[in-house]
Order: structure tokens, then C-alpha cells, then sequence
């Protein structure tokens, strides 16, 4: 990038976008990487499979100091890690291949409709709460599924792994802690994937604007998430991923 020409007031919306996504992110184990996927593919008309890698490479710093903001305020569940983290890698490896070689638009749809009732569920979840929390045992094809998800669809581990994982009682701060944490291991592979099949993408622009805000939001989204009350957590985390997922739907669908 060529510093005499670098316009700071042209990223500084993305860095907005890229410190509300990851407090959001941060707080709630999801969000940065759908909101920032349809940004660059909505509003700037970056491919799917580019603006998959884009992302994943951003998120590779916000993750990274989310996972440690995570690890400073007590958020993570040990066993819930090292039981996400490899079916997680795996299936996110798969992911990345699948977008490089063929179109994953078409099934996204049916994935957002998916979200989207998990969402509306985890809203009534909120207003009825408190439920009994309980230990989660649909864990291993869960991590699969989510970094799948995440790498073909370029954002999804957060709204599938933390709002089932939410679903089977287990508790909000833990989950959102360690869904984050898990998250930096799977977006450092899928990015490693991605430059395998598509080369490296530059980082700069949008993309830049992305990290730089992500980075500076990460330590204030892990201290919500040890301070934010379950009941107000499961009621944020189902509008947010309701509404994310039915503008998804209608940007595929209409």
C-alpha cells in the first residue's frame, strides 16, 4: 500500500463496522464474521470466496485477543474447548475446500432459515429464563458442523456452535468464552486453507478497517460477556441472530 496516498477517512466506516461486530462478537459468541461477510459481499461486491478469506485472516487478530480477553476474565470451559477445537479444525478445512472448488450460495439460504428459528427459540428461551443449566453433550459433530459452516458460508461458527450449544442449557459466559477462544484455532486454519487454494489477499482497505476496529473492540466484548446477566445474554443473542439471519435471506432470496 502506498503510504502517500493512504486515505484514513475511507476506512474509518469499516472500523466502526469491524469495533460494533466484534463487541457484539465478543459479548454475544457471534456476529463479526456475518456482518462483516455481508458487508464485503453486499455493499462492495467482493466474491464469496474472497471475501471468506478476508475475513478469516481479520479475524485472526480479533480472535486471538479476544481468546486472551476470554482467558483474563475466567469465560473459558476446558473440556468444552478441547472437545470443540478438532471436529472444529476439521470441518472448517473441509469448508474452505468446498467454497474454493464449488458454489456454497445455494444452500445458504436454508442455513440462514435454520439460524433464524434457532434464533426466535433462544429469544423465548431469554424471556422464560431462568432455565436449569445443564452439561452439553451434542458437542464433537456440533464443532464439525459449525467450522463447515463457517468457512463455505464466510460466517457461522458463532450463530451455530454458541446458539446450540445455549439450546442444551449449558451457561451463557462459559459458552461465548469458549466458542470464542476455539474460534481463533479455526480461523487461523481456514485462513491457512484459503491461501492454499486462492493465494494471498491484500490486506488493505475495507479489510484493514475491519482489523483494526475488531482488535481495538475484543477486551470490552470479553468483559461484557463476564458482566452481562444470563437473561438479557439469551434475549440479545436471539434478536441478533434472527435478524442477521432474515437479512441474509432476504439479500439470497429477493
Amino acid at each position: 500500500m502506498d503510504l502517500a496516498s493512504f486515505d484514513l477517512s475511507a476506512i474509518l466506516p469499516f472500523i466502526a463496522v469491524g469495533f460494533a461486530a466484534q463487541i457484539v462478537d465478543g459479548a454475544l459468541g457471534m456476529a463479526f464474521g456475518v456482518i462483516s461477510n455481508t458487508l464485503l459481499v453486499a455493499v462492495l461486491g467482493v466474491s464469496p470466496a474472497l471475501a471468506s478469506q478476508r475475513v478469516h485472516l481479520v479475524e485472526c487478530c480479533t480472535t486471538a485477543m479476544s481468546g486472551i480477553s476470554h482467558l483474563i476474565h475466567g469465560n473459558i470451559d476446558k473440556t468444552l474447548f478441547f472437545r470443540l477445537l478438532v471436529p472444529g479444525v476439521i470441518g472448517g478445512i473441509l469448508g474452505a475446500y468446498v467454497l474454493a472448488s464449488i458454489d456454497a450460495s445455494v444452500v445458504k439460504p436454508f442455513v440462514l432459515i435454520y439460524l433464524a428459528g434457532i434464533g426466535l427459540w433462544l429469544l423465548v428461551r431469554g424471556i422464560l429464563y431462568p432455565p436449569t443449566l445443564k452439561q452439553a453433550k451434542f458437542i464433537a459433530p456440533l464443532g464439525l458442523v459449525g467450522g463447515f459452516l463457517d468457512a463455505a458460508g464466510g460466517g457461522g461458527w458463532g450463530p451455530v456452535v454458541t446458539s446450540n450449544l445455549l439450546i442444551q442449557g449449558a451457561e451463557p459466559r462459559k459458552v461465548v468464552g469458549t466458542v470464542n477462544t476455539v474460534e481463533f484455532f479455526l480461523t487461523l486454519t481456514v485462513s491457512i486453507a484459503f491461501i492454499w487454494h486462492l493465494g494471498i489477499a491484500d490486506v488493505a482497505g475495507a479489510t484493514l478497517g475491519l482489523l483494526v476496529g475488531g482488535v481495538l473492540a475484543a477486551p470490552i466484548g470479553a468483559w461484557g460477556a463476564k458482566h452481562i446477566p444470563p437473561k438479557p445474554m439469551l434475549i440479545m443473542v436471539g434478536v441478533v441472530l434472527s435478524l442477521t439471519s432474515m437479512f441474509g435471506i432476504w439479500n439470497a432470496w429477493f
